[in-house]
C-alpha cells in the first residue's frame, strides 16, 4: 500500500476560497490510511490551533504551516507589487515562533492588498521551517512559465542557501496545461540542483464531489453567479484530498516525490508545536499571564489585602461576622487559586478610569458576586445584600479563568485601552479577532443568488426559518443541542416537493457555518506578559491590530483576556448628572441616595420607562405595569425574566408578588432559596443553592450540575440526578449526601430536580442582572426627578441618530414638555435645558460642523446676542461661514427670533453673506471702498427684505425636517394625532428588535403577516410595472414617528390609484411583510382622511405663490405669466417686481410640473410659497 501525506491544504479559513472543513480533514485522511496532514491556509494561521486539536483527537500528526505571500520588499506599497506563493511548515516550536513572527509582520507591516513578507525577512526567520516552492503562483513556477529556466534555477539555489535540505521543489498535476508545461522543467531542475521534488495536491475541498461546493463558495466571495463565464474559478475538479493510490497514479514515474512527503512529515514531527492535554485542549502557559507589581514595594497579596480592607470599611460602616467571614474566605480562595494579580490588574485600569472621570459600570457577569471586588471598587453592587453567590464566579474546583467584564462610557472606552497599552507595552496588548460566519438564512440567500433563484422563492424558505436554528434543525433532520425538534413542517414540504429549492437547501447546508470574514471583537482585549507576536499570530483589521486566534483560544494558551465594553447608558447617566448640577446645583451621588426611592418605583410601575435602561420596550413596559415593582429585587427579577423561556414564569411572579400567601414551596428547604423571588426559580445561583442545601453538594459540585443543565448534557444530568436524589460520590471520590438522606421525599426530590433541569437552560446570572438593575434604577430615578436634564443627555448622546431623536422628541411632546427650535441667540451646540423645556442644539442641524458652531457660540458669548442676519454675517463670516450652513440654519428656524420670516431670510441671505465677506475683506486689508469712504470697524449694513409672508406650513415644516431630521415647530399630522391614535400600529414599533452578529433582526413587537392600519402623510408615490405588464404602486407613508413603505399590487392599485398622491393624508390597511430586515405593508385598503369640522383648527391665513422677478429677467414676465396660466388652481399668485408686489387674477395648483417650468426661468430662491391673511 502506498503512503502519502498532504502538505498543501486549504481549510475553510482560506476565507471563502478553501472549503475543507477542519472537522473533516483528519477523518478523511484517516479513512484513506494517512497518518499526518498539513494546514497551509492563504496568508493566515486562523485555523492552526483548532487543526492541531482535531488531529490529536484522532491520534494523527497535525503539521502546522501557511502559504505565505512573498515579495522583494514588503515595505514597498507603491503600484501593484507582485507576490509569490510560498509554503512554510513548522518542524518544531522554534519554527512555529518564526512562522507567527513572519505572518504577524506580513499583516501588521507588510499588508498591501495581501499580507506580505519579503525574502530578506524570510532569511532572518527561517530556522525550524521547511519551505516548499508552492504552486503555479510560486516564483519558481512563474519563472518557468516565462521560459526563464536559469532565473528559476538561480532563485531555487538561493532558497536552498537559506533552508538547506529543508527546501523542496513542489510538483503538482491537476490536469492544467501550465502544470504539464513546467513539470518536466521542475524534474530537470531537481536533478541539476540536487533539490528534492515533493508531490502535492493543492487541496481546497475534501472529496472530488465537493468541487461544486468550492465553486459556490468562490461565487459567494466574489459576488458572482454560477452561469457567469468570466467568474473566478478553479479550472479543475482535482483539488481534493486524494488517496495515496490516486497520487501514485498521478505521478507514476516519481515515487521519490511521493515518498518525500513522508520525509517532510517526519521532520515536522520533531516537536509538537502546541502542547495539548488529554482533552485535546491547550495546556495553559502560566508564564504568559501578566503580573502586577505594586509601586510601594509590597507583595501583590499584601497590597490587595490592604486595598480591600480599606475599601471594606468604606462600604460597610459596621463589619459583622458575616461580612468578615465572607471577606476572609474570598481572599483566601483568590490567593490559593493564584488570582491576586488578576484582581489587581482589573482594579488598576478601573481605578485609572475613575481617576480621570471615565464612567465605569457597576459590574457585569458573575464577578459582581465578589465582596473583594466590591471592596476595592471593581464592582458597585453589595453582594451580601442581594444574596449573590461568589462560587458562581470562583470556586476552588473551577479550572477555567475567572472573567471580569467591564462596562465603560462608550465615548471614552478607547482611553482605557490606551492606558493598558501604555502600562504593559503596546507589543503585549492587542484586540481580538472574531469571525463572521455564514449563518443559516444568509447561506440560503447567498446560494440562491449564486444559482439565480428568484428572490421570492428564496424568501419563501427564509421566512419559515427562525434565524437561530441550523438549516437541518429547521428541516427537522436534526435535533437542537437541547434535544428539541424545531422542524418546520411547511419548510420540509418545500424541501420534499420542489427539486430546485431542494438543491439550494442542500448546497446551503454544505456552506452553512463557513467563516466568511474577520473583524475585531467589539470588546475583547488580550494582555500578555511577553510580546504577543512571539506567541500567537497577529493581523490587521483596518487600523487595528488583532490576534489571529479567537478570544477563547488566547485565554486557553495562557494570556489574560478582558472584555472592555462601551455602554452608552453610562454616558447618559454621566451627562444627566452633570446637567442636574449645572441647572440646580445639586450633586447626585447614588451611593448616598441608595436604591429604594418609592417615586422611582412608581415611575417604573406606571410603565413610563422610555429611555430607561433595559425597561423601555413595549413588552417590558407592560410587565412593569402589571408587576408594580417596589424593591430593587423586583428590578433584578424583571431584567432576568423578560427573555425567551423565563417569560413563561412572569404571570406566576406577578401573581405571587401581589398575593404572597398563595406561594407553595415543594419543600420547606426551598423557601429560603426562593423567597426573594416569590417562590419562582429565576437565577443560576438558585440552582446551585438547591443542589447545595437539598442535595448536599459543595458549591463547586453544584456549579458542575448547573453547567451540565445549561448545556443539556443528558448523560451527565442523569448521573447528577441520581446523586442529587440518592447521594453518591463525585469524580474526586468525595461523598455527597443526596436529598433523601436530608429528609426530602424521593418523589419531591425527583420533581425538584426535573423542574430545575428544564429551567436551568434559561436561568439567568443574578449577579449580572443586579449590576444592570443599578443602571435601570439610576436612569429611572433621573427621569423621575430630572426628566429634562435626563432627556437632554439622551438626545445629545444620539445626536446623529435621527430615528432615536424623533422617538424621544415625540415622547417629550406627549408629556407636554416644550421642545424649543434652534435659536442663534439661545442654542448651544448640544440640546440643553431651558425654562420648562429643552432647546434644540445647533450641532444637530445637518451639514453644520461642531467646530464652527462652537466658534459662533463663543462669539455670541463674548460680544452679545446677534441683532440681525446682517449682524450675524458681519461677525461670523471671519469664522468660516459657508452658504450651505447659513441656509440650513435658516430652514431650521435658527433666525426666526430676529424678526423676519424664513422665506424672507432665504431670499436675501446670499446677498448678505456676499456683502459681509466683501466688507470684512476690505476691513482686513484697510482698503477704501469703491465710493472712496473708509469703512470703519463699527460700520453696519442692512439689506431690503422682500415683502413676503412665511412659507406655507407644509413647505416650512418639510424644509425644517430636511435639515433637522425631525419636525420641531409643528408637524403636518399634528391635527390628526387623536384621529390616528386608535389605529393600533405606528412606525415606532419598528424600533424594537433583537439583532444577531450578522445583523439579522427579529422584531419583538410586530409579526410578519399581521393585519394593521396606520395613518400618515404620503411623502412619495411611484407607479411600477409587474413582469406581466400590470401597474402597481409603492408609496412611502410617514407618521409622527417615522416612515414605512406600502405596496399596492395591481388589483388594489387600480382601486386606489387616484389617492396615491404626494402630501395626501391617508389611512392604509394591509398585512406586514418582513423581508431582509425591511418592513413594509402589502396594502389592500386606502382611505383619504379629512378632519371633521369639529377637529379642524380655525385659521384665517391663505396660501400664496410669490414670484420675485429680478431686473435682468423683467423681459421674461410674459413667459412666466403664461406658465402660471397653464396650472389653474386655488393658490393665489403675487409678483414682486422692482420692490413692489402685484396681485394677479390667475390662481395655481402646487405641482411638480409648475415648479419645473418656473425653475427653467427663475432660481429656487425666487419661487416662494407662503401664507398670509387674506
Amino acid at each position: 500500500m502506498s503512503e502519502f501525506v498532504h502538505l498543501h491544504l486549504h481549510t475553510e479559513y482560506s476565507l471563502l476560497d478553501g472549503a475543507t472543513r477542519l472537522k473533516e480533514v483528519f477523518k478523511v485522511a484517516k479513512a484513506k490510511g494517512m497518518k499526518a496532514v498539513a494546514i497551509t491556509d492563504h496568508g493566515n494561521m486562523f485555523g492552526t490551533l483548532t487543526f492541531a486539536e482535531e488531529g490529536k483527537k484522532l491520534g494523527m500528526q497535525a503539521i502546522i504551516g501557511c502559504e505565505m505571500y512573498a515579495c522583494d520588499d514588503y515595505r514597498n506599497k507603491a503600484g501593484r507589487d507582485e507576490t509569490d506563493h510560498l509554503i512554510l511548515l513548522c518542524k518544531n516550536k522554534k519554527g512555529y515562533k518564526n512562522l507567527i513572527k513572519l505572518d504577524s509582520i506580513a499583516y501588521v507591516d507588510g499588508f498591501y492588498y495581501k499580507p506580505r513578507i519579503d525574502y530578506t525577512l524570510l532569511k532572518q526567520h527561517s530556522e525550524g521551517l521547511v519551505c516548499l516552492s508552492a504552486c503555479l503562483a510560486g516564483r519558481v513556477a512563474k519563472l518557468l512559465l516565462r521560459n526563464d529556466y536559469e532565473g528559476a534555477k538561480k532563485f531555487a539555489l538561493s532558497m536552498k542557501e537559506v533552508f538547506g535540505e529543508d527546501f523542496y521543489l513542489e510538483i503538482q498535476d491537476h490536469g492544467l496545461e501550465e502544470q504539464k508545461y513546467i513539470n518536466p522543467m521542475l524534474i530537470r531542475l531537481s536533478k541539476e540542483t540536487g533539490i528534492k521534488l515533493v508531490a502535492t495536491n493543492d487541496v481546497h475541498y475534501a472529496e472530488r464531489a465537493d468541487a461544486e461546493i468550492q465553486d459556490v463558495v468562490m461565487c459567494i466571495s466574489t459576488k458572482k453567479t454560477m452561469d457567469d463565464p468570466n467568474r473566478m474559478k478553479m479550472n479543475s475538479d482535482q483539488m481534493y484530498m486524494k488517496s495515496a493510490e490516486e497520487m501514485a497514479a498521478v505521478f507514476p514515474d516519481l515515487p521519490d516525490a511521493l515518498a518525500t512527503t513522508l520525509e517532510i512529515a517526519e521532520k515536522c514531527a520533531e516537536e509538537e508545536v502546541f502542547d495539548l492535554n488529554a482533552k485535546c485542549e491547550p495546556i495553559r502557559d502560566n508564564s504568559l499571564i501578566p503580573g502586577y507589581t505594586p509601586e510601594n514595594g509590597q507583595s501583590s497579596y499584601d497590597f490587595l489585602k490592604g486595598l480591600a480592607e480599606e475599601g471594606l470599611k468604606k462600604r460597610y460602616p459596621v463589619i459583622t461576622d458575616e461580612i468578615r467571614q465572607r471577606f476572609d474566605y474570598e481572599l483566601e480562595t483568590i490567593h490559593t487559586m493564584g488570582y491576586i494579580d488578576y484582581y489587581l490588574i482589573v482594579w488598576d485600569f478601573i481605578n485609572y478610569a475613575k481617576s480621570v472621570g471615565i464612567p465605569v459600570g457597576a459590574g457585569r457577569g458573575s464577578g459582581v458576586s465578589s465582596i473583594i471586588a466590591y471592596s476595592v471598587g471593581i464592582t458597585d453592587v453589595d453582594p451580601l445584600k442581594y444574596s449573590l453567590v461568589f462560587e458562581r464566579f470562583l470556586n476552588i474546583e473551577r479550572v477555567s479563568m475567572p472573567d471580569f467584564d467591564i462596562d465603560f462610557s462608550d465615548e471614552r472606552r478607547g482611553e482605557v485601552v490606551e492606558y493598558v497599552r501604555r502600562k504593559y507595552g503596546s507589543d503585549k496588548v492587542a484586540q481580538i479577532v472574531t469571525f463572521g460566519m455564514l449563518k443559516a438564512k444568509a447561506a440560503i440567500k447567498d446560494v440562491g443568488r449564486v444559482f439565480r433563484i428568484p428572490y421570492s422563492d428564496v424568501d419563501r424558505i427564509t421566512k419559515l426559518m427562525d434565524g437561530k436554528s441550523t438549516i437541518e434543525e429547521s428541516l427537522g433532520l436534526k435535533l437542537t443541542k437541547d434535544g428539541e425538534n424545531v422542524g418546520v413542517r411547511e419548510l420540509k414540504e418545500l424541501y420534499d416537493e420542489d427539486p430546485n429549492l431542494r438543491k439550494i437547501i442542500d448546497v446551503a447546508i454544505r456552506v452553512e457555518g463557513l467563516p466568511r470574514n474577520t473583524s475585531m471583537h467589539a470588546a475583547g482585549v488580550v494582555i500578555c506578559a511577553k510580546p504577543i507576536a512571539d506567541n500567537v499570530p497577529l493581523q490587521r483589521n483596518g487600523e487595528d491590530i488583532t490576534t489571529q486566534f479567537n478570544m477563547k483560544q488566547v485565554e486557553q494558551l495562557g494570556m489574560l483576556k478582558m472584555d472592555f465594553l462601551g455602554l452608552i447608558t453610562l454616558t447618559d447617566v454621566k451627562k444627566a448628572v452633570t446637567y442636574v448640577q449645572e441647572t440646580t446645583g445639586r450633586v447626585i451621588d447614588f451611593h448616598e441616595l441608595g436604591y429604594e426611592d418609592p417615586g422611582t418605583y412608581e415611575l417604573i410601575g406606571a410603565g413610563d420607562t422610555d429611555a430607561v435602561f433595559q425597561l423601555e420596550s413595549p413588552g417590558m413596559k407592560r410587565f412593569m405595569r402589571d408587576l408594580k415593582p417596589t424593591t430593587f429585587e423586583d428590578i433584578i427579577a424583571g431584567i432576568s425574566l423578560y427573555r425567551p423561556g423565563p417569560m413563561d414564569s412572569i404571570p406566576d411572579y406577578i401573581r405571587y408578588k401581589h398575593n404572597p400567601k398563595s406561594i407553595v414551596y415543594d419543600h420547606p428547604l426551598m423557601e429560603p432559596i426562593l423567597s426573594n423571588s416569590y417562590g419562582v426559580m429565576i437565577y443560576q445561583e438558585q440552582v446551585m443553592e438547591v443542589c447545595r442545601n437539598l442535595g448536599g453538594f459543595s458549591f463547586g459540585q453544584a456549579d458542575i450540575v448547573r453547567r451540565a443543565m445549561g448545556k443539556k448534557n443528558v448523560d451527565e444530568m442523569e448521573r447528577q440526578k441520581k446523586i442529587f436524589v440518592y447521594g453518591g460520590v463525585d469524580d474526586k471520590g468525595r461523598k455527597i449526601d443526596g436529598a433523601v438522606a436530608r429528609g426530602v421525599p424521593e418523589e419531591v426530590a425527583t420533581k425538584i430536580f426535573d423542574r430545575m433541569a428544564d429551567f436551568a437552560k434559561y436561568a439567568f446570572n443574578k449577579s449580572h442582572a443586579a449590576a444592570y438593575a443599578v443602571l435601570a434604577y439610576q436612569t429611572a430615578f433621573l427621569k423621575k426627578y430630572y426628566p429634562n436634564q435626563f432627556l437632554a443627555a439622551i438626545l445629545n448622546n444620539r445626536i446623529t441618530k435621527i430615528e432615536e431623536i424623533t422617538k424621544y422628541l415625540m415622547y417629550l411632546r406627549s408629556r407636554n414638555v416644550p421642545v424649543y427650535p434652534p435659536d442663534i441667540n439661545k442654542s448651544v451646540g448640544e440640546f440643553r435645558c431651558e425654562d420648562k423645556g429643552i432647546r434644540f442644539g445647533l450641532a444637530a442641524i445637518k451639514n453644520v460642523g461642531e467646530n464652527i458652531i462652537g466658534s459662533i457660540v463663543e462669539e455670541r458669548r463674548q460680544n452679545g446676542a446677534f441683532k440681525s442676519l446682517e449682524d450675524f454675517a458681519m461677525r461670523c463670516t471671519p469664522l468660516g461661514l459657508n452658504k450651505r450652513l447659513v441656509e440650513n440654519l435658516i430652514y431650521a428656524g435658527a433666525f426666526d427670533s430676529l424678526g423676519h420670516t424664513r422665506a424672507q431670510n432665504i431670499a436675501v441671505f446670499e446677498e448678505v453673506l456676499d456683502r459681509a465677506a466683501a466688507i470684512n475683506k476690505q476691513k482686513n486689508s484697510m482698503q477704501m471702498s469703491l465710493f472712496g469712504d473708509f469703512i470703519k470697524e463699527d460700520d453696519a449694513f442692512t439689506v431690503k427684505y422682500p415683502n413676503l409672508g412665511e412659507y406655507p406650513s407644509q413647505v416650512k415644516l418639510s424644509k425644517e425636517k430636511a435639515v433637522l431630521g425631525v419636525y420641531v415647530t409643528g408637524h403636518p399630522l399634528s391635527d390628526y394625532l387623536a384621529a390616528f391614535s386608535d389605529t393600533g400600529f405606528n412606525t415606532s414599533l419598528l424600533e424594537y428588535y433583537d439583532e444577531d452578529e450578522d445583523g439579522n433582526r427579529t422584531y419583538t413587537e410586530i409579526k410578519d403577516g399581521a393585519y394593521v392600519t396606520v395613518g400618515g402623510i404620503i411623502v412619495s408615490a411611484a407607479r411600477k410595472t409587474t413582469k406581466k405588464g400590470d401597474n402597481m404602486g409603492v408609496i412611502r407613508l410617514e407618521d409622527i414617528y417615522g416612515q414605512i413603505d406600502c405596496v399596492f399590487f395591481p388589483k388594489n392599485y387600480e382601486a386606489n390609484k387616484n389617492l396615491l398622491v404626494e402630501e395626501e393624508i391617508v389611512k392604509v390597511s394591509g398585512r406586514l411583510q418582513i423581508k431582509e430586515n425591511d418592513v413594509q405593508i402589502v396594502a389592500d385598503k386606502l382611505e383619504k382622511y379629512e378632519l371633521s369640522v369639529r377637529e379642524k383648527k380655525p385659521g384665517a391665513e391663505k396660501e400664496y405663490l410669490g414670484l420675485i422677478i429680478p431686473d435682468d429677467k423683467k423681459d421674461l414676465l410674459d413667459e412666466i405669466l403664461d406658465i402660471v396660466a397653464s396650472y389653474e388652481g386655488e393658490i393665489g399668485v403675487i409678483i414682486n417686481k422692482e420692490g413692489k408686489n402685484y396681485g394677479i387674477k390667475n390662481k395655481v395648483r402646487r405641482c411638480e410640473g409648475l415648479l419645473t417650468e418656473l425653475k427653467g426661468i427663475l432660481s429656487e430662491k425666487e419661487i416662494v410659497f407662503f401664507r398670509k391673511k387674506s
